[in-house]
């Protein structure tokens, strides 16, 4: 793709777009007219298009101060910590073409420029690592102004090359969401076999056959480590807490430091399993591949290995059979809570031992695609970041 740079011209983008658009332009729509609506929850971030929550009357909310919008739009969040997340959408799909939504949304109409690469623009890191610094108000209020909106600059190309770069990125967008299909297809068969291995049928394709299973009470399997370490006094660099662990991930992504928290927190070595025992329906449970210290609102398991393989103990804690059983024991309303007491008394039918490694492998195989999945799509996000911040730069 040529880009004739020569003829761009820069514009601020309260020059090329319309912001907040004025209601007055629905005077003559009937009140009873179904339309859409959309919560800040239901915007994606750094993710183009999304669904509406609910729909309702006309009149019912154009009545308020919330903002409104319709098709080809673009909604972007203006307080903390939404706007810093990059949650944005472009408007699609709305009933009879017209939507409301929160009033923390900035609505954007592009006059001179092409929706999508506008949309393409508020959602990069270029526009919300410069929107962070002009953010004002209170730790926890802080919003971005409207005048940074209205004054911030932008090359814009003609619009024959905004279509063209657009459709470029539309195509990359396209790419991210085709390898999150793969993804979720993956997870998807992984936990279709995790289920049918640990059910009661006692089979397992043509491997297994109910002489190769056995009941086994979990504490003969795992064993519950118990370490106490106090944050202000470990020499350890590494914290674990369950906002850091993603559900039906056995990698920890994410880390903190021990300076950032207080209170008695639990030791982990490399190796040892770290499982969510707070409102385990968020299925969080991984493997340190560090020492460190974790949040005492979880649980460090370590295999037995004289049970159990030390590598399969991990994804027999992901599958349905053992995530359900969890749920079921927990105890209390507001945040569940489990007992390693009540936890190990549990009995489950597990693969005998020597079946393990090779069931391992399997397990691991689909890990592996996974990792590779992600960082497809990483590829593909730092490409479209790269285009933006060469067009924008």
């Amino acid at each position: 793709m040529r880009l004739r740079k020569d003829k761009w011209e820069l514009v601020k983008l309260g020059g090329i777009c319309e912001i907040d658009p004025s209601k007055r332009e629905l005077a003559d729509i009937a009140s009873d007219t179904l339309v859409s609506f959309a919560e800040m929850a239901d915007l994606n971030e750094k993710r183009p298009y999304f669904n509406f929550s609910r729909k309702s009357n006309l009149g019912v909310l154009k009545k308020g101060g919330l903002s409104y919008f319709k098709d080809a739009d673009v909604l972007l969040a203006k307080m903390t910590p939404c706007f810093e997340n990059g949650k944005s959408g472009l408007v699609a799909g709305c009933l009879n073409g017209i939507g409301f939504g929160s009033t923390e949304f900035f609505v954007l109409r592009g006059v001179k420029i092409d929706p999508y690469l506008l949309y393409s623009i508020i959602s990069s890191d270029f526009f919300i690592d410069s929107g962070k610094l002009m953010m004002l108000g209170t730790t926890g209020r802080k919003r971005l102004m409207k005048d940074f909106v209205a004054n911030y600059q932008i090359p814009l190309p003609p619009l024959e090359e905004q279509k063209q770069i657009a459709a470029l990125f539309q195509s990359i967008e396209t790419a991210i969401e085709q390898v999150e299909v793969q993804e979720k297809n993956l997870q998807n068969l992984k936990n279709q076999l995790l289920c049918e291995l640990f059910s009661e049928a006692l089979q397992f394709t043509n491997y297994l056959n109910k002489n190769d299973f056995e009941k086994i009470k979990f504490e003969k399997i795992a064993l519950n480590i118990s370490e106490r370490v106090e944050p202000q006094k470990t020499t350890l660099d590494t914290y674990v807490g369950l906002e850091h662990l993603d559900p039906d991930n056995l990698v920890i992504a994410r880390t903190g430091k021990p300076d950032d928290v207080i209170g008695t927190k639990l030791k982990i070595y490399k190796g040892d399993i770290i499982f969510g025992k707070r409102r385990a329906y968020q299925r969080k449970v991984a493997v340190s591949h560090f020492d460190g210290i974790a949040s005492a609102h979880s649980m460090i398991l370590r295999a037995n290995e004289k049970y159990i393989e030390k590598e399969f103990l991990p994804f027999f804690m992901q599958s349905d059979v053992f995530m359900n059983r969890a749920v079921q024991i927990s105890e209390g309303s507001l945040s569940p809570t489990i007992k390693w007491k009540t936890l190990a008394a549990q009995e489950f039918i597990l693969p005998k031992k020597e079946k393990q490694k090779e069931l391992t492998k399997l397990f691991k195989q689909f890990d592996t695609t996974r990792d590779q999945l992600k960082q497809q799509k990483t590829t593909l996000k730092n490409l479209k970041q790269k285009l933006l911040s060469e067009i924008l730069g």
